[in-house]
Parts: C-alpha cells; structure tokens; sequence
C-alpha cells in the first residue's frame, strides 16, 4: 500500500477529474444506451496533450478539463502525487495506470513537453517510424496494459498522424463480500424504455452491514472491494434515471457520499460483461475545446510547425460478477501535422498539366459547381 498521502492542493486535480468526468458522461448519456467511460484515463491523456498546448488553445482545453484557475504546474504535480497513490490500493485489488507518448521519427518535438510527460506522468516515450510496426508495437503496449481487455486502439496510422498519447487502465477487485454462485438466477430486469426481459442476477440473500443512502429520488449501496475495502463500486438505483444523469453534478455527487452511513443490506445486482467503443471529438468540442481539432490550434509547446488534434478515441472493458469486477479502458489523443489550407469555396481557375513537356491539357473556370452543360 502506498504512504503517499495528497494534500488538500493535490486533491483538488482528483475533483477536477471528477467534474470533467460527469460533464462528458452527461453528454454521453444523450445518444441513450449502455456508457461506460474511465474519466481519470481521458483526463490523464488530455493532461498530457495539455502540457503542450499555448494560447488560445491552452485556454480552452483548460476550461474543459476543469484546470483553468490551476497553474499548469500544478496540474502536473498533482498528477504525479495521484498516480503514485493509486498504485498498491488493496492487497485484493490490482490497479494499473499507464501513460506513454509515440512520436513520429523526423517531427521536431519540444524536449521539455515529453521530459515534463515523462517526469509527471510516468510516460513512456517513444520515437519511431510510423509504419505497420509501430501500429502492432502501440497495440501491444494498449493490450498488455490492459491485460488483454483492449486488444486494438488503433486501427490504423494516417500518413499525417505525428503523435499519439494514450492512458491506459486495468482494475481486477475481489468483493470484499463475495456474491454466492449458487444463489444467480435468472430474474426480471426493466429496460430504460419499459420493455422488461430475464437476465442473470446475483444475490447477497444473507443481510450484511453495508454503506447505504436512500433518498426520495433513489437507493444506494456501496460494494467493497479486497481487505481493506478502500476500493469500492457505489450502485445507484433511480426512480427516474434521467432525471438522476440531469442532476448528476460534483456538488450533488460530494453531499451523496459524505451521507452514507453502515445499514444491514440485501443485494441484487446483474452480472454484466460490456464492451465501449466511443470517439470523443464531438463532445470534447460541445464542452468548449473545438479549437483543438482545428487548423487554429497552436500546440506550440508540443512540436514545431502547426499542429492539431485529430481524433481522441476512447475504449473500455467492464465484467461484474459473483467474484468480482474487472474493468479496462484505453484513451489514445492523435495529433495531426497541420499545414497550410486552401478552401475552395468561391469561383475558381484550374488547368490540367503535362510538366514535362508543359503542355496545357486543359484549363477551366468553375463559378459554379453543378453539373451543367454550357452551348
């Protein structure tokens, strides 16, 4: 177990994780079905990326991750103490947290952007050829991070990408009260839509001294994991889950946790196994950090010459059953070389060219683009 403690400064990264967090699953949550994301791995790749932005684009990647008040020093101390606190949780539990920077051979990076990553955020970093190699070498390193939970993260590398910075994430926790194998039948369980079907349920039929909270909005339990318990699922249970994701904030979510209190407790809980897939560009962009998708961002503290994000992936992994939980996730932030544009968005001149012999082929002007034949 760690004996690295966090001071109320270094504390106040972990609930800007956690405000970040609920604001993306809000958004998330509106496209309806299944969610399930790790807010501290899109937080630590974001962090990262972070670290290398300027301007107007620090600004708003800032504003979005809930660390504009916060020197960005700050931010990388904090994190440092965070990761550090996070690695020997529970003699039961196994949480892993890793970090690391691929960078394209030939890009002139910043030696203080990936020093920085590498000092307070444990990241490796490597430079490499972006070719077919590489792709299988970041798989592996996703996959053997998340013990095989994300076997792929990145399909494929365009000839642009320069830079990919991924977190990666296992968790594998006992329950501290193990649910009984014997006791999981199929039972009742209504959909968000009303629709019920039968699905296997786990039962803790015998009463056990619990963290309980129950409200005229919901029930709530708290599920240790290990032997000390530091761990823990928390499962809430809304009469009306929208209106519980609506008021779903840090505010409420801090008054909830401090008013738990030890109750002798029934479970019934589903066995769960998912997979979630999600690329996060349009609600990073709705949460108020769209120039860094653009051609306007300015990663100047990352890489010489222009610069922007491209895609920020993220992928998860969760199994709830009688022993246990096991949950993975993987965020990988690339970073595409940008250039100079040219939007062709008004009348236009053009000419098809032999330049070896320069003959002009053909030569046209285009003012309006539908198909139309001229006498």
């Amino acid at each position: 177990m760690s004996s690295i403690n966090l001071t109320k400064q270094d504390l106040v990264i972990v609930e800007r994780h956690n405000v970040f967090g609920f604001n993306l699953f809000n958004q998330l949550c509106r496209d309806g079905g299944n969610v399930f994301i790790s807010p501290t791995s899109i937080a630590l790749a974001l962090s990262m990326t972070y670290n290398g932005a300027r301007g107007e684009t620090k600004l708003a990647m800032a504003k979005t991750l809930s660390v504009e008040d916060l020197p960005i020093e700050d931010v990388n101390i904090a994190s440092k103490k965070m990761l550090a606190i996070l690695r020997y949780p529970d003699p039961d539990a196994e949480l892993l947290v890793a970090n690391s920077i691929w960078a394209k051979k030939g890009a002139e990076f910043k030696d203080k952007f990936l020093q920085d990553n590498e000092d307070f955020f444990n990241a490796r970093i490597e430079i490499l050829r972006f070719d077919a190699q590489a792709l299988k070498t970041i798989n592996e390193w996703v996959s053997s991070n998340t013990k095989g939970k994300i076997p792929i993260i990145l399909e494929r590398i365009n000839p642009s990408h320069i830079m990919f910075l991924i977190n990666a994430i296992y968790f594998e926790g006992e329950w501290s009260l193990p649910f009984n194998p014997e006791l999981t039948k199929d039972s009742e369980f209504t959909l968000r839509n009303g629709t019920v079907k039968m699905h296997p349920m786990m039962a803790m039929t015998n009463a056990e001294e619990l963290p309980y909270l129950e409200t005229s909005q919901f029930q709530a339990v708290r599920l240790p994991y290990g032997e000390t318990g530091r761990l823990g699922m928390y499962v809430f249970l809304p009469q009306d889950i929208d209106q519980f994701i609506h008021d779903l904030s840090i505010k409420n979510w801090n008054s909830w946790i401090q008013r738990f209190r030890e109750e002798t407790v029934s479970v019934m809980l589903p066995k769960v196994q998912l997979e979630y897939s999600k690329r996060l560009n349009d609600v990073l962009k709705t949460l108020g950090m769209g120039i860094a998708f653009t051609s306007a961002a300015d990663f100047g503290e990352m890489v010489e010459g222009q610069a922007y994000i491209d895609f920020v992936d993220h992928k998860t992994f969760l199994e709830i059953d009688e022993e246990g939980t096991k949950a993975a996730a993987a965020t990988v932030v690339a970073i595409l070389r940008g250039g100079t544009h040219i939007r062709v968005n008004r009348p236009f001149f053009f000419a098809i060219v032999d330049n070896e012999s320069s003959s002009i082929l053909f030569i046209g002007l285009i003012e309006n683009p539908t198909l139309e034949t001229t006498a």
